[in-house]
């Protein structure tokens, strides 16, 4: 089924896993795929910018894509298509959706600086792939230095009708939410998904400001799918105290340059992946980041069981 604007609930960010030598562990995809689903996940993204995408060949992109693709039974699979080009964008793309994706999410290169050329290239980047492509435009200026206004994003939204969500990572951006809801109200923007992303670190609040659900990649998941629909359900303090039991380890592992490292080491814990490597170049976590995510996870559990991990689990083989 195709992504369209109605879509909500928790889309998870799935990391790329591999084997400790780099090369893609395609067990671990499916096992991380059928973990997803277990719990409950509305959807998967793969290939975003914690995917690890940028250290891919196109090959090995179109092959992680539709090994989630095909192992996903009951989510709706998005995959990120970003490149510096269009033919690599429409290739994989079309790979994707022939295989049964519901939709591609496209950032934006860090060159773009006006509002214009913002508006231009989301034009080109839509005309590339195909009006019968659903697509997701990601917002992150902290990490791709290229904002935003509501007004872009209503342009774009309304440009572009294969535009049907957008997965919000500006910070601060509660106000966004609200402006952006402020337009459909008064009829100058169409229906629109919005989920979030940054670790989840603000969807406390960003669903009580009208989002329609999380699109990150937190290690507990669940909590994720906890918190949006606690919110959903009008028990705003039980989504709070559930969120504010979770976020010193959902502010660990929001740090730059090592976040990936901490997550992947959680969801190697959990026996969901066999190996917490990145490709080279990448981070590793140190014996002093295991002790202080260890200690996290004991405090965690403490409110929340699903935190109480024993010793390190085995995925291998």
């Amino acid at each position: 089924m195709k992504l369209t604007a109605d879509a909500k609930g928790t889309f998870a960010i799935a990391p790329t896993p591999f084997h400790d030598d780099g090369r893609i562990d395609e067990r671990s995809i499916d096992r991380l795929t059928d973990f997803y689903e277990e719990v409950g996940c509305d959807g998967v993204t793969v290939l975003g910018i914690l995917g690890e995408a940028p250290k891919l060949d196109a090959a090995e992109a179109e092959q992680v894509a539709v090994r989630f693709v095909k192992r996903a039974k009951t989510m709706q699979v998005i995959v990120g298509v970003s490149a510096p080009g269009f033919a690599t964008m429409r290739s994989l793309a079309r790979a994707s959706m022939d295989a049964g994706a519901a939709g591609v999410m496209i950032a934006p290169p860090p060159s773009l600086r006006t509002d214009d050329q913002i508006v231009g290239y989301f034009k080109q980047a839509a005309e590339a792939i195909g009006p019968d492509v659903p697509w997701v435009l990601q917002d992150y200026p902290l990490t791709l230095q290229v904002v935003f206004t509501p007004a872009v994003i209503r342009k774009i939204v309304m440009d572009n009708p294969n535009c049907v969500m957008l997965k919000h990572e500006d910070w601060p951006g509660l106000e966004k939410i609200t402006t952006l809801r402020g337009f459909q109200k008064d009829g100058s923007l169409r229906p629109l998904s919005i989920l979030c992303g940054n670790g989840g670190t603000f969807l406390d609040f960003e669903m009580e400001r009208g989002a329609d659900g999380a699109m990150t990649g937190y290690a507990f998941p669940e909590l994720l799918i906890d918190v949006v629909n606690l919110s959903k359900g009008g028990k705003r303090d039980a989504a709070h105290d559930l969120f504010d039991a979770h976020l010193p380890l959902i502010r660990y592992e929001q740090q730059p340059g090592a976040g990936l490292a901490v997550r992947k080491y959680v969801l190697q814990k959990r026996g969901i992946i066999a190996s917490s490597a990145q490709r080279k170049p990448g981070a590793t976590i140190t014996a002093a980041a295991k002790a202080e995510v260890e200690y996290l996870l004991s405090r965690v559990a403490r409110f929340d069981k699903r935190a109480n991990l024993g010793p390190q689990s085995s995925a291998a083989g």
